[in-house]
């Protein structure tokens, strides 16, 4: 493989690792910085449906669920026709630290893509979305106080 496979940020946080928690697996949390509404089953193999404003939704698969440290599901790759049985794996780890949280978000999977048809546009798009998403989980905890 001659290209990444993941895209992976962190992000220290003021707010506790059970608050960001709360942001991360909530309807309330996910509809707000991450889509525009959101339902939540949550439990591994549950599913959580994010809408947003512009018709867009994405529908997650919860894979992997550790309250508070470990949040994991797979989802539809960017690009790619709605029933197309590839994924990419999302997870989330919350490590306690003196001033609040160390917030570690890895995606994964971009690599069962072709590089030439698939993968360049998924991998930018993606990375570019998580820029702003994150960014937008930030300015939803600190409003949360």
């Amino acid at each position: 493989m001659g290209f990444p496979d993941r895209i992976e940020r962190t992000l220290q946080l003021t707010q506790s690792p059970e608050r960001v928690w709360q942001a991360l697996t909530t309807a309330e949390g996910l509809g707000t910085w991450f889509g525009n509404s959101a339902e939540v089953d949550l439990r591994v193999g549950g599913l959580a449906k994010i809408r947003w404003d512009s018709g867009d939704t994405a529908t997650l698969t919860i894979e992997r669920l550790e309250p508070p440290r470990v949040f994991g599901y797979t989802w539809g790759i960017y690009g790619l026709p709605e029933g197309d049985p590839r994924r990419t794996y999302v997870e989330f780890t919350l490590e306690p630290n003196d001033s609040g949280t160390t917030l570690t978000m890895v995606e994964s999977g971009f690599a069962q893509l072709p590089e030439d048809a698939g993968y360049k546009p998924a991998f930018a798009a993606n990375t570019e979305g998580w820029t702003s998403e994150l960014g937008e989980l930030v300015a939803y905890l600190n409003a949360q106080g």
